[in-house]
């Protein structure tokens, strides 16, 4: 009889197989929580450490219950700050430099594109 003839034993290894992967994934928050919280101590993080290792899915339940809201709020404020250090690079690369600006705006005076008050308008934009 193979592994796979009974219908209720492949729904049964799916359900098994979604509840290890689901068990992995709470228990790689908790200790990437656990490193990323810097209001606990190291003392307190070891034994969080030694719980996790011979007791995981009780350890899992109990720091998720104990500390689900203070794990939430640092996932959240890491979320801002990645977010804010993303943009500001963005920021960085995409701006031109007040010396680029203002020679692309000499190159158009040049060709004709602007004026000379056009010109002198964008250059103190950039210079102030």
């Amino acid at each position: 009889m193979s592994f796979f003839e009974n219908f209720w034993d492949f729904i049964w290894w799916l359900f098994i197989f979604y509840a290890f992967f689901a068990f992995l994934w709470a228990l790689f928050m908790v200790i990437g929580d656990l490193f990323r919280d810097h209001e606990l101590s190291g003392w307190w993080k070891a034994v969080w450490i030694l719980f996790l290792v011979f007791v995981p899915l009780l350890s899992v339940l109990a720091y998720m219950i104990a500390r689900g809201k203070g794990m939430a709020e640092r996932s959240m404020e890491r979320a801002r700050q990645s977010q804010a250090e993303t943009d500001a690079y963005i920021r960085q690369v995409a701006t031109a430099s007040p010396t680029e600006e203002i020679a692309k705006a000499k190159a158009l005076m040049d060709a004709g594109t602007i004026t000379p008050e056009e010109y002198n308008r964008i250059k103190s934009k950039v210079v102030v």
